[in-house]
């Protein structure tokens, strides 16, 4: 990435992509940029900067819009002042003395990782009220025709959309308060002809919890920019001093791939502190869609006995142990034990649990409250938002901006963690808030802070009904989320393939569902939901005796495999495969080296075609040979009556066989997984 700037004023992105040749003349390409003037323009084309200025007569969205401290607007026009940089990291700072105002770019480079983080900073010399205030503006390559951006529901996390260029722009604004299932603030833009294994891509994500806006515009010069920000509005008070979320931004020349490898590994290798460093991560138990609410310390120890009994390591205790919780209206806020359901505590669960073998984790729900809660009457004032708002699940936010909501939090949750020899705490986000404001996630971050600093053993997952808070501002603060509600493996299938665009294996939950999903009715073979989970952290969420000796015999057999694997999983990159057959959603996980991996190729639909296509697979060593084999070979069906050398055993072939012709594997039914596991030799 080449940054340049003409005489003062802001600098802006001259070039951003593949490496350069050391000696490269920058002068020489940063004046190579420039567009030309030609009938209908001003005479000087304005800079796209890394903060476009109103003052300077650029003709799209400006990069910051802001008043004075008595509301009267401002159009700073800033002007350089100083560069410091060291070790991979620059800070450029330019400077407005009329208006009393400083700006400061911050970039830092990881070369290992290929990720460029940048965060714009505003100072005032007095309190201003900000508007909207972009993290650094890039451009965007003239090269492409679409973008993809992200969108979703409930249950339906992490939806694609591909939208073309065209003169105006792409705006997309989440003012629900958290990240959103609606708009996980990420970007995709693929140069023409890119595909998941090759090609030229670039990659965008704002790793803000709170409301976020994305704009993506094409001047009528042809040029086009990127702005990241919060969403507007959201700094309710004047202040000296506001900055952006962190940007992370990367370039591939793999296609969107190497997007996604990117910010996996900066996800996992920079961003989340691990509790327990180099330990495996644990195959999961969470009892909510095996007893809901309805808590029975037997019930509860013999389900507990039987996960462990198929692989389970942890075992999850989710809503309905505390207050008078029977259901989702009433009690939250109220964190101490039910003595109803819990006589003698938590205590005795938690020793059969260990005694089990598996460690203990519990749920929470911290920023929430509900009406009908002591604590709610309590202090009706520390709800968030108006007495007479819309509910949301029966309940109301918590003000996370006043402290002693905050330390009011923090004592009830310290109290049971202190008392309890627990590992994992599952903090739930079950509602959006009555409006967007950043002192929101200021305040939910500054508690997940202070309990992590008291608690540094305690692991954390992000769960907002599933995947509504994912980004890696709250995986700064959390080692997990919960991509899902949805425990359909169909749905989690796709769900975990358009998410592996941005999440690794390492944080990305997936459990074994029952055997009728609770969410869209539908019933998968035990091989089916085990391998889906197995394709990430696994875990189980399903009522254990409901299953048959075949079901948990085939659901201890994957649960093995995944626990014999997961060493060198946790630490793969998760390659999406261009299959061309679109019945199949296929993945590669590989580590860097290159020395193995494994392909999960599951059917989502019927295929047009009779026989399946050959699957290519992607970034071998061509010249290598490798050891292939279908490791759940002996669950082709009837119908696949021919004999499809795959069946017979393993096979040893190229890496350029493998990249340019393909596996040919045998047939199977619609929601069925393909399992294939290569070592090079």
């Amino acid at each position: 990435m080449v940054l340049a700037a003409r005489g003062h004023c802001l600098p802006q992105v001259v070039y951003w992509g593949a490496p350069l040749p050391a000696d490269e003349d920058l002068e020489t390409l940063a004046r190579a940029h420039a567009i030309d003037v030609t009938g209908g323009m001003l005479d000087a084309n304005p800079d796209l900067s890394l903060c476009p200025e109103a003052s300077r007569s650029f003709p799209g969205q400006p990069g910051l819009i802001l008043r004075d401290t008595d509301g009267s607007p401002l159009l700073p026009k800033f002007a350089f002042l100083r560069d410091d940089s060291a070790d991979g990291d620059l800070d450029l700072v330019y400077s407005d003395e009329a208006n009393g105002l400083t700006l400061t770019f911050r970039f830092q480079r990881d070369i290992e990782t290929r990720i460029i983080t940048a965060k714009t900073i505003l100072e005032a010399t007095r309190p201003v009220h900000l508007h909207w205030l972009a993290g650094p503006v890039l451009p965007a390559p003239q090269q492409s025709e679409e973008m993809i951006d992200v969108s979703g529901r409930w249950c339906g996390e992490f939806q694609l959309n591909r939208t073309a260029w065209s003169p105006g722009i792409r705006y997309r604004e989440n003012r629900t308060g958290r990240t959103g299932h609606e708009h996980f603030p990420g970007l995709l833009i693929p140069c023409i002809g890119a595909t998941n294994t090759q090609g030229e891509a670039y990659g965008f994500h704002y790793g803000w919890s709170g409301g976020h806006r994305m704009i993506a515009e094409e001047l009528p010069d042809g040029r086009r920019q990127i702005q990241w920000g919060h969403a507007a509005r959201m700094e309710t008070n004047a202040d000296t001093r506001f900055e952006s979320a962190s940007l992370y931004v990367t370039y591939s020349q793999t296609g969107l791939n190497g997007c996604a490898a990117s910010f996996q590994r900066h996800l996992r290798d920079r961003i989340v502190t691990w509790t327990k460093p180099g330990v495996p991560r644990p195959v999961h138990y969470n009892c909510w869609e095996a007893v809901y609410f309805d808590h029975k310390l037997p019930v509860l120890k013999d389900i507990a006995s039987r996960a462990a009994k198929l692989g389970a390591e942890r075992f999850v205790l989710d809503d309905g142990w505390f207050g008078n919780r029977d259901d989702d209206t009433r009690s939250l806020s109220d964190w101490e034990v039910d003595p109803r359901k819990y006589p003698d505590g938590l205590g005795p669960l938690i020793d059969h649990v260990h005694a089990e073998g598996m460690t203990f984790g519990i749920w929470f729900e911290p920023e929430m409250i509900n009406p009908d809660s002591d604590i709610h009457r309590a202090h009706p004032d520390w709800a968030l938002g108006a007495e007479d708002q819309t509910l949301g699940r029966q309940q109301k936010a918590m003000n996370m901006a006043l402290p002693e909501v905050r330390d009011f939090i923090y004592d009830r949750m310290a109290a049971i963690l202190s008392r309890h020899e627990i590992d994992y705490v599952k903090w739930d986000h079950n509602r959006v808030l009555p409006m967007p404001d950043a002192d929101q996630t200021r305040g939910s971050y500054a508690l997940i802070d202070r309990l992590r600093t008291d608690f540094p053993n305690v692991e954390i997952e992000s769960c907002a009904s599933g995947g509504g808070r994912i980004d890696f501002g709250i995986m700064k603060r959390t080692q997990r989320v919960w991509l899902s509600d949805s425990n359909d493996a169909l749905e989690r299938l796709r769900i975990q393939h358009d998410a592996a665009l941005f999440l690794p294996l390492a944080v990305a939950g997936s459990h074994v569902g029952p055997r009728r999903c609770h969410t869209s009715g539908r019933m998968f073979d035990i091989s089916f939901r085990a391998w889906v989970a197995a394709q990430r952290h696994m875990g189980f969420e399903m009522d254990p005796r409901e299953l048959n000796a075949h079901e948990a015999a085939v659901l201890s057999e994957v649960t093995s495999w995944w626990k014999r694997n997961r060493d060198w999983m946790q630490h793969a990159d998760i390659l999406r495969l261009d299959a061309s057959d679109p019945a199949i959603m296929a993945e590669q996980q590989m580590p860097r080296d290159g020395h193995r991996f494994v392909v999960f190729a599951g059917k989502g639909a019927t295929s047009a075609q009779i026989a399946p296509r050959p699957l290519r697979l992607t970034s071998l060593d061509p010249a290598a040979r490798y050891r292939v084999e279908l490791i759940n070979r002996n669950n082709a069906p009837a119908l696949s009556r021919g004999h499809p050398i795959l069946k017979e055993g393993p096979i040893e072939v190229s890496g350029t066989w493998l990249m340019h012709h393909g596996l040919t594997l045998p047939w199977h039914f619609p929601d069925t997984m393909w399992v294939i596991e290569g070592h090079r030799l």
